[in-house]
Order: C-alpha cells, then structure tokens, then sequence
C-alpha cells in the first residue's frame, strides 16, 4: 500500500495512508509522515469481537479452572517455571518426605494444566456460520467503528480500500459522507479472490465472503491482480464492468543503481560460482516450500536462501526438516529489506522459486514475487500451478515441475541451472516494463481520476520512490510537543510484559521502558541490569552482581523470573537473561524462551555488533586504528559470532545508532533516547567573544580525541576559542559543562552520533562530528550535526565561528530534532512491530 501512496503522491494527489496500529486500547493516533504522505495509525479495540462468540462456561467453575493462567502464553510460562522449579529441585538430593512432595507437585501441576485446557475447550463455541459478517466475522465491525469516524473527519475525495477487512468501512463511511452532502468516490482492492482463501476459521470465510458480497457492488471501481480473479468477481457478482487488473511489482527505477547495502548471496556467505536459490516471501503451508527442503539431498551442490520476515512456527518446522535431512547448513534464513532494495538485494542468487501447491488462489495469479524475480534478472523454477506455469512457458523464462513432488523440484532446478543464461536472456525489456510499479500504477492513478472527475494540478518530482516513513514533521513557528520521561509502568496485568536487559548501556534499557510505558497503555515493563557492585547504577529494577552469573541459584531465580512473568524479551546487546545458565549469550536461552511462548527482539548498540575489520575498510579514520592492542580481535570474534546469531535466529532486531545497519542491515533503527527535558535550557550560544568548545571522551581511542586535539589545542592557544576537555565527569556536572558551552565536539572516528550528541542537541548546542555517508542517508537530511572529520576540523570551527547567526540556528534545530526524534516517542514507534 506504500507504493500505491507514493505513486500518488507523485502524481500531485493529497494522500494519507491510514493504517491500524499496534495499540489495541485507547482513542489516540499514531501519526507520522512519508515526505508529503500523512500516514495515521487508528487503535483497533476489539469489543464486537468479543461478543461474536457464545461463552459457555460457568463462571464459578472458570474461577478455579483458570486461576491465575489468563491465556496460551500465561500456560506456557506458567509450565516454563514448572520445569525451572523441578530442575532446581532434583539438582540435590532430597529426603523421602521432600521426593514425596515434589512429586505431588509435579501431579497437581498436570492437573491444573489438563483442567485449564478442559475449560479453555468449552469457554468459547461460536456457532456454526450464519452467513452475516456482522455475526461470523465482527472483527470488522471493530474496525468500521475505529476507522469508520477518522475518514469521516477527513472528508476525502477518493477511499482506495486495500482488501477485504476494510471494505465494509469504506463503503459506509463513503456513504455517510455522501448524506451530509460530501462528494466521495470509493474503490475496493481485491488482493485475492476471497472465495478460494483457505481461510483458518469456517466463520471467518463466511464472513469475508458475506462482506464482499455486501459491498462489491456498491464500490465505484474494483480493482484486482489477475484477469482470472476479475473475470471470477465478475461473474459471481455480477459487476457491471470487469475489474481493473493492476499487478504487485517492484519500482524498476533505481534498480541496479548501487545503493544497497548487502545481497542475498552475501548474507550467505556464498562464493559466485555456488548455485543459489531463493525463495522470498510469506511462508505458508500453501507456499510448498518443504517440497523444496526435501528436494536438496538430491540437490548436493545447491544452496537455498528463505527470506523472511520473522521466524514462525511453520519456519521453524521447515528447519528442523532441514536439519533432519541433513541439509540445514545449506538452508539460509535472510531478512526483508525495503521494498525499493528488493530487486537487486535477489539479484545475486541464481534461480526464484515459486513452489505453490494448487491452491484456489494460488492457481489464480501472478504472486508479487514472479515480478521481483524478474526485475533480479532470475530465472524461474515455479511449480504447475496454472497462470504462473503458462506465463512462465509462454515467455521461456524457467522450469515447470509438479506440484509436492520433490523429485520433479530438483530436476526442474538441475535443468533450470543448466540453462540459465539462456532462460535469464528471455527475460526482455517489454516483459521488465509491463512487470514494473512505474506501468502497473499509472492504470490506478488514471482510475483514481475516472471515479472522483478529480485531477492533480501537477506532478511532484521532488517525492522519490524510496521515501521513508519518519515523525511528523513540524509546521514552520511551531515546535515539538514536550513529553517528559516518567518512570516505567512496573510489570503487571497489562497485555505485555516486556523484561529488558540486562546490559542496560548507559542506562538506555530503562530509558526505553520509559518510552514505550509512556506511550503504551498496554505495556508494563522490568529492567535488568547486570553490573559489577563498584559500577555506576543507572536506573533498573533487578540488579545482577556481574561476578555470580555462574551461580545457580541466580540462574533459577532469573529463569522463574522471566519464564513465569514476561510476554515479550528485549535482549540487551546479545547479552543472556538467566546469567550464564546457557552460556554468555542470549542464543543459549532463545530454547527456553521459546518453549514459554515469549516473544524476543535483539537489541544491538555498539561494540558487539560493529565489525573491526569491516569498518576500517569504509573509514580512513577509524577507531579500531587506534585501539588497545588486542581489543580490535575480541571486539571482531564478538561481533561475528552476534551477526550469525541474529541471522540464525529470525529475530527482530533493533540497533540504537544508524551506523550498525551497515553491519546489521536486516535491522531497525530505533534510536537512542534521552530525557529531554532534563537537558534542555534556553542559554543562547556564540554570544561569547571566545565560544567554549567542549568535547568529553568517555575513552580517547573510541571517539578520535588524540587526532583532533593538535587542532582545537592551537585554536586554543591562539585565543579564538576556549577548549574544555571534560574526562572521568559524573553525569551532573557533565550536564552543566554541556548546558554552559558553546559547541560541542563527539567522535571522529565511528562515523555516527551517540548519546552524549543526543543530549548536547537536547541542550540546544551545536555538534560537530563525523558521520559516514550510510549514516547521513539514512537519518536524512535534517539531522542538524555539522559533519567534519579529523582533517576538515580546523575548517568547519572556523566556519562556524565566522556565520555565529548561523550556528546559534543550527543549536535550536538540534533541540527541535533531539525532541522529535529521541523523546522516545519514534523509539517506541520503532518498535511497535515487536510489542503486538
């Protein structure tokens, strides 16, 4: 839907993309923008849901069935600190009576569970389906009633609904504006044909298709991605004029332009001349790609790549069926990327897969995939399945094999192999155009025109392709709302349990359960800390002793604390959350975890991540050049054994500072957060005749203070500025030494801004530091930091001295940016796809 907003903005339309939010409580939108795009995310609360289905059960009886245990991920927790208890227990040797016990224990645990289920089987019977959406499938009720009141506020010209769940919305709220006497078009955009959807509930395919039947014909255009679905929607609807066909396929403009960061190939760690599959996607049953898997014994030198989102169950099944066949260390789990990186991210492997088994709906069109393969220049192994296969034979392009057969899959790869030059040359310039965003789109942009008697005054140019979602940018005279950092909301009965650790760097774990508290009503967190006893304490709830994470008994009190009470884990710089039970890394727990039915993100800030030798390769000036003798091996034999963890393991992953996507560029940025309000003051800057320049290295090796200080020591002596070097400062008085200065200098040698930027920025002072070009385009072009390296300095402090107007401007727009994007506010944004 992204590209379908873009295009239009392109186009000139005024658009917001209005979208659901991860929030399932409470009236307030999430707003952001992608450039000119207003994007509104609108609380989903699911109240008609609840009242779809018959409850059954006495509640007397529910009261002592289900004490204590609320849910599946409750009972998994609940059976996690179970076996925790029990190892602890039979670790030591105990006398009859205690064996006496701890078995009676063990029975009455397996009956509590076994009467948990017992209820959960009966609390809960909808009825058979009524052919009513309202009844089947209130889901969408809900969203009617949170959508439904925000586009009527909008007053729009044009509602583009995007698939079946927002069809009745769009239909009603189009005609409620209608009876207040506003002109509103609307367009209902069918993804797949809804009737061959294998859907997981009877009811809910009653209800989808109850609701499609409703309001199809009440839509002012229908739109779809296959000749074959319009035809069927026509004929089962009888629609007045067949549905515009508009194909999913990726923008071919900036395809091969170099801009990505990584390849398919190169997160596999693959040679050229290994042959590579891929296979890029959701990964469903339908998808057939355990035919795939079980294909590669017979396939010795092939390699497959799975790009995917997140590790599921049925991801997890598809591995251990590699493992079982002994394949497993030629199966590569890789990230998403943006949408605009897709092409060239496949275009390093060698064949695209399309294994669908013969489902309706995957007999019925072009997956988006047939598209992004093309535009990657791959040749295409596809299963029979009917349109794919003739478009594929038609066009020469790849090999057919049957559907589920394995042995057929891997002749059809050996055969596609062989050819492939031959195949990829059939893939022409007409078949690239027709299979691009750029011809698909202008089909809907001129439908968009038919169906409102709307036109753009003129195209913008200026909004690229590859625009990004950032905050809402500020209107001219006004400034960011204020939103202090309170304490986080202690771990209780809410939704999510989130449990964050235990590195707590520079106490960011806590500053994150600030944020996220703050903004999510739904969430209660916990803050682990694991700390020497003569280091500083920053804020947390439980704190380790660092010296006894091989105790046993800290073990077990951790994994009863987390097993038995958290939803969601926040893995603090790859560090473990029970001491070191399972080594010194969060891999040895992601089992346990699991099995409780927690969710895990990793989190990366630094040193544990960035890669020595990788980064003295893209920086002159590097700050493992000048690093202890030593430190660059450790910090190197660290950082690869976290990226194979965070490849390995299908984890969300979030990075605090935009340099680690160079090393991590499956990641997310969310960014480092600083309490705001504590650091800003209103003192001017550059009114002094000799501006104070401070610059604070917590370790001179890691921020380039040796290279930059014969500069500003004679700027220094000449009398034209006033240098402080700030070392070994507690927090406070480093606060005021910040508040006090004039401009403030950080590192030259990471190629990006850490927290001490943060806070200067949140002061309203001027820093100069180096950022690497990655950095620069993926923060934009309104991070306000002056960019200079070891060599330019001399002359950027001149500069800066010489236009004072001018740097005193740049302060206040580091105080706006600080308050925009570190308040916490976009970190826990960034971070609303994991909290669900």
């Amino acid at each position: 839907m992204q590209k379908t907003a873009i295009a239009a903005a392109r186009d000139g339309w005024e658009v917001i993309l209005v979208g659901r939010s991860p929030r399932k409580s409470g009236k307030l939108l999430d707003r952001s923008s992608m450039g000119p795009i207003e994007v509104i995310r609108v609380p989903v609360v699911s109240q008609m849901d609840r009242l779809g289905s018959q409850r059954t059960t006495m509640r007397i009886r529910r009261t002592f069935t289900q004490f204590g245990i609320s849910d599946k991920a409750a009972l998994a927790r609940y059976k996690a600190s179970h076996q925790a208890w029990l190892r602890k227990q039979t670790a030591k040797r105990n006398p009859v009576p205690v064996r006496t016990w701890i078995r009676t224990r063990e029975a009455f645990h397996e009956l509590r569970v076994r009467a948990w289920g017992w209820e959960q089987y009966r609390q809960f019977r909808p009825g058979p389906p009524t052919g009513n959406w309202r009844v089947d499938w209130p889901t969408l009720m809900d969203i009617d009633l949170a959508f439904g009141p925000v586009l009527e506020e909008l007053e729009p010209d044009l509602i583009h609904a995007n698939d079946i769940n927002t069809i009745p919305t769009a239909a009603m709220s189009a005609a409620r504006l209608r009876a207040r006497g506003k002109r509103c078009g609307w367009l209902y955009d069918a993804h797949e044909y809804v009737n061959g959807v294998e859907w997981p509930k009877p009811q809910q395919a009653s209800g989808c298709r109850a609701a499609e039947r409703e309001f199809i014909g009440q839509a002012d255009a229908v739109v779809t991605v296959s000749p074959q679905i319009a035809e069927l929607l026509r004929q089962e609807h009888r629609l007045p004029k067949l549905p515009l066909v508009v194909g999913n396929a990726p923008v071919r403009e900036g395809i091969r332009s170099g801009d990505t960061k990584t390849s398919v190939r190169a997160l596999a760690g693959l040679a050229e001349d290994v042959p590579l599959m891929v296979y890029s996607g959701w990964i469903g049953k339908e998808r057939g790609i355990d035919t795939v898997v079980a294909a590669l014994p017979n396939l010795p030198e092939f390699h497959l790549a799975l790009v995917a989102g997140r590790l599921t169950p049925l991801l997890e099944a598809l591995l251990a069926q590699a493992v079982a066949l002994g394949v497993r260390d030629r199966v590569h789990v890789l990230p998403y990327v943006p949408p605009y990186e897709v092409a060239d991210y496949l275009s390093t492997a060698d064949l695209g897969l399309i294994p669908f088994r013969r489902t309706p709906n995957c007999e019925l069109s072009l997956p988006t995939k047939v598209s992004e393969y093309l535009q990657a220049g791959l040749p295409l192994v596809t299963s029979d399945v009917k349109v794919v296969k003739g478009f594929v034979e038609e066009q020469r392009i790849g090999e057919v094999f049957v559907s589920e057969d394995p042995a057929s899959f891997a002749a059809a790869a050996r055969r596609a192999m062989e050819n492939r030059a031959e195949l990829a040359a059939g893939i022409t310039e007409q078949i690239l155009n027709e299979h691009s965003w750029e011809e698909q789109s202008r089909k809907l942009l001129r439908l968009y025109r038919e169906i409102s008697g709307l036109a753009p005054a003129a195209p913008r140019v200026d909004v690229p392709w590859t625009v990004t979602e950032r905050p809402v940018a500020l209107l001219p005279g006004r400034s960011a709302e204020r939103r202090p950092l309170d304490r986080w909301r202690p771990l209780g009965e809410t939704a999510i349990r989130l449990g964050l650790g235990p590195a707590n760097y520079a106490g960011q774990a806590a500053a994150f359960a600030q944020a996220i508290c703050r903004d999510r009503a739904d969430v209660s967190a916990e803050v682990v800390m694991s700390k020497l006893p003569a280091s500083f304490d920053y804020p947390a709830d439980v704190y380790l002793d660092a010296s006894k994470l091989k105790d046993l008994d800290l073990q077990m009190a951790r994994v009863q604390a987390v097993l038995g009470r958290y939803t969601h884990v926040l893995a603090d710089a790859f560090m473990p959350v029970f001491g070191h039970l399972n080594g010194d890394n969060i891999e040895g727990d992601l089992p346990a975890l699991r099995q409780a039915g927690i969710k895990v993100a990793l989190l990366g800030h630094g040193s544990e991540i960035r890669h020595p030798g990788h980064h003295m390769e893209r920086h002159e000036f590097s700050l493992f050049r000048d690093a202890p003798a030593g430190v660059a091996a450790k910090l190197q034999k660290k950082a690869e054994r976290n990226r194979r963890v965070a490849e390995e393991s299908g984890l969300p992953i979030f990075v605090t500072t935009p340099d680690l996507l160079d090393d991590l560029p499956q990641a997310t940025w969310a960014p480092l957060v600083v309490d705001v309000e504590s650091w800003a003051c209103d003192r001017p800057v550059m009114e002094r005749a000799r501006p104070i320049v401070l610059h604070a290295p917590s370790k001179r090796w890691t921020k380039g203070t040796d290279r930059i200080l014969p500069v500003v020591q004679e700027l220094h002596e000449r009398g034209v500025i006033e240098l402080v070097l700030a070392e070994g400062i507690p927090v406070q008085k480093m606060r005021a030494l910040v508040q006090d200065c004039d401009i403030v200098l950080d590192q030259f040698t990471t190629g990006s801004f850490g927290a001490f930027a943060v806070e200067a920025m949140a002061a309203g002072k001027p820093v100069v530091a180096y950022l690497s070009e990655s950095v620069s385009k993926t923060v934009g072009s309104d991070l306000p930091i002056i960019n200079a390296s070891p060599s330019s300095l001399r002359e950027t402090i001149e500069a800066l001295l010489d236009d004072r107007d001018g740097t005193a401007k740049t302060g206040l727009a580091s105080a706006e940016y600080a308050r925009i994007y570190h308040d916490g506010s976009w970190t826990a944004h960034a971070l609303s796809t994991f909290l669900v």
